[in-house]
């Protein structure tokens, strides 16, 4: 093992660390219904990290994980919904959709190689392209997936929700998930093929005479990626019981991206911290938008702050902090002393 996958490690675990205290603080002297944020919250971890494996190393920006995330949780959504229950909300499914139910490992399982397959699919095209190629065929992908989404109302149901998915996952298991996606995020980043997106990404022509694929670092990095997302969409579908289309656009993908370019494209401590600070961020923003009395000076309704917040965010990094607020730092850099 190099000297950089142990440092990985103790990053890795000193993260985890970190989640675990706060979810330890939320069982200590937390509320019910924070419950749910903070399920959300991981959720959009999950998703920020698997951008990291891609975007943060390859320096290419990609826009389609919400299609990904999207797939992945009316995926295993279908597969596990039991079929009386599918009868009334998909009546006119295809394919026999709505006369089958899987157990919930089997349905995340399926979920996982569709999303997977149509990641390698996608891959093959895009890791071809260089610079604003990736993010407009991206788009293109997003796009594309979300119109399916509306207009398939037979299996998607457009507009409406598709009900009756079961809940079969909670904080604890969502923690655990988490925890794992940093640690194989962090494995990748200081693996033979991290190293060599870095070098692609940094001086493409120099990796290639050094006899770097290009090619094949850039898709293992797309499809791991997208299994990430698949992760998150699952669990998203797991916890809910209920999915729409509404979710995963535009407003979730601004909402991911800004949480990675506030902590830092090529950091997986980045992509944590940017998450934890932004999700604080937008529920402190939310309480003002209902226009709360503070320090006895009622204060109006603000609605459309927390937008207002996003775009400040990221106009106010890419001005001030481009590279973000770890850059190229992990967690480990700052605790531990380099040899």
């Amino acid at each position: 093992m190099s000297d950089s996958q142990r440092r990985g490690l103790i990053g890795s675990a000193l993260l985890s660390l970190l989640i675990l205290l706060i979810v330890g603080a939320y069982y200590l002297w937390g509320e019910s219904w924070q419950a749910r944020i903070l399920y959300a919250t991981f959720v959009n971890m999950l998703v920020v990290v698997g951008l990291q494996v891609f975007t943060g190393n390859a320096n290419l920006t990609g826009f389609s994980h919400a299609a990904f995330m999207g797939i992945a949780a009316y995926a295993a959504a279908i597969c596990v919904t039991p079929a009386a229950m599918k009868a009334i909300s998909l009546p006119d499914a295809p394919w026999g959709l709505n006369a089958f139910e899987m157990s919930p490992w089997a349905a995340a399982g399926m979920a996982l190689a569709i999303t997977g397959i149509l990641g390698l699919l996608t891959g093959l095209f895009v890791v071809r392209l260089t610079g604003v190629g990736v993010t407009i065929v991206s788009i293109a992908i997003l796009v594309i997936v979300h119109s399916i989404f509306l207009h398939r109302t037979d299996i998607f149901k457009g507009n409406q929700a598709l009900f009756g998915i079961p809940k079969v996952l909670d904080l604890p298991q969502l923690t655990a998930m988490v925890i794992g996606a940093i640690f194989l995020a962090r494995w990748f980043r200081e693996s033979r093929w991290g190293v060599q997106l870095r070098a692609c990404a940094d001086d493409e022509i120099g990796a290639r005479a050094m006899g770097v694929s290009v090619f094949r670092t850039r898709l293992i990095a797309w499809v791991l990626g997208t299994l990430f997302f698949a992760v998150a969409g699952i669990a998203y579908a797991f916890f809910l019981g209920t999915i729409s289309a509404r979710p995963f656009y535009f407003n979730f993908v601004f909402l991911t991206v800004a949480m990675l370019i506030l902590g830092g494209l090529r950091s997986v401590t980045g992509a944590v911290f940017g998450t934890l600070l932004i999700s604080i961020g937008l529920e402190t923003v939310r309480w003002l938008e209902t226009g709360p009395e503070l320090v006895g000076v009622k204060l109006p309704q603000m609605l459309g702050l927390s937008g207002l917040m996003l775009g400040v965010v990221i106009v106010a990094v890419m001005a001030f902090l481009p590279n973000g607020i770890m850059g190229n730092r992990e967690i480990e850099d700052i605790v531990v002393k380099k040899p």
